[in-house]
């Protein structure tokens, strides 16, 4: 382990050198790019440095101790601490996940429950809104198809950071375990003898791709133009505003009719479309990796829940990682914290496991 960290902090020194250098931030690409990496080194730095100060304070503490019995008493407490901060250290020095720090585009499907489900889909599109005002970030909406009852069959929401997150708070090191199926038992509305019914809706967090990362042929595009359908402005069912693309080479199909001018719909479009496609080729190459990336459900199959939403026990309970608590309405009012820890804290318990030789993978 300290190995590594010896190498760590050579490039940590390095980058804070170059940082200091005024003719680094004349490229503001470049002065990012280091900026962000001297931010993920820093807190190994930092603890590691505390790690040192504290095995010495136990040096001492020892030594003083053969004179002064009175000296043993700190021993203890001085041992406990870097034993605190040598875990920490382990933590720190996990491989992150490159995709950590990037804004993300979170799908919710209705599934298996008619219109209970699409009741369901909509709940959960609020509880993200809800839990993303709590965390400070932005969001957009980028396409919706409603039902009936005023929940969605489908909708695209992009979640946004305001400026650069520190380590392990990005949004996608947040929400990415949110992808799979979400299964729901409650009474539904449209349930006149007050019995209870599952129901479930698919979650699918992409990444969100930049520009330069997916390049896009427009020859590999289709591009179709239509007439928007639902309630909405004057511009819904009387001009053709909204607008489908196909990406022929992979099949890949996105409509988007929220905007008012068919040049927006594009754009959102063509945004769904690149984190598609960025997702897409890296699940192509987890194929190939011995340590693959978590994968999510994408069929919206009750069987293959992660997380269930028990209303009449006001519990929620998330299959993947044991974790159950009775708040379910404070969960769907955005204090979901506890219950995405319980994934990060499984996760990195499974890292450290592969680390150490002590098991395969747990899927968080």
């Amino acid at each position: 382990m300290f190995e590594a960290i010896d190498e760590l902090l050579a490039e940590h020194a390095e980058l804070e050198r170059r940082l200091a250098d005024p003719q680094v931030h004349t490229d503001q690409a470049l002065a990012r790019k280091l900026g962000k990496r001297y931010a993920e080194l820093t807190p190994i730095a930092e603890t590691y440095r505390a790690y040192q100060t504290t095995a010495d304070d136990v040096e001492t503490a020892r030594e003083l101790a053969r004179e002064d019995p009175a000296f043993a008493e700190e021993i203890d407490t001085l041992q406990l601490r870097r034993a605190e901060l040598e875990q920490r250290l382990q933590h720190l020095l996990v491989p992150r996940d490159p995709d950590d720090d990037r804004d993300v585009i979170v799908e919710v499907k209705a599934g298996e429950g008619g219109q209970e489900s699409m009741l369901f889909a909509g709940d959960l599109l609020r509880m993200y809104l809800r839990y993303a005002e709590r965390r400070g970030w932005k969001t957009e909406i980028l396409e919706a198809t409603d039902s009936d009852l005023g929940g969605y069959k489908d909708v695209s929401l992009a979640v946004k950071y305001r400026g650069t997150p520190p380590p392990g708070e990005g949004i996608w090191a947040r929400l990415k375990y949110e992808g799979g199926v979400h299964r729901v038992q409650r009474v539904p509305v449209t349930e006149s003898q007050g019995r209870i019914h599952t129901s479930a809706a698919g979650v699918l967090v992409l990444p969100e791709a930049e520009d330069v990362e997916v390049e896009i042929n427009p020859n590999d595009l289709r591009v179709d133009v239509f007439r928007s359908s639902g309630p909405g402005g004057q511009s819904v069912n009387t001009t053709d505003s909204a607008v489908r693309i196909t990406h022929l080479p992979s099949g890949i199909v996105v409509s988007c009719q929220n905007e008012k001018s068919q040049l927006q719909n594009k754009e959102s479009a063509l945004r769904i479309l690149r984190a598609r496609l960025l997702a897409a080729a890296q699940e192509e190459a987890d194929k190939e990796a011995s340590d693959a990336r978590r994968s999510q459900v994408r069929t919206v199959d009750r069987s293959e829940r992660i997380r269930t939403y028990n209303y009449p026990e006001n519990r929620i309970s998330d299959h993947r990682t044991g974790f159950k608590a009775y708040n379910l309405d404070q969960v769907l009012d955005g204090e979901l914290d506890p219950v995405i820890q319980s994934c990060v804290d499984a996760d990195l318990a499974a890292k450290l496991g592969v680390q150490e030789g002590g098991g395969r993978r747990v899927e968080a």
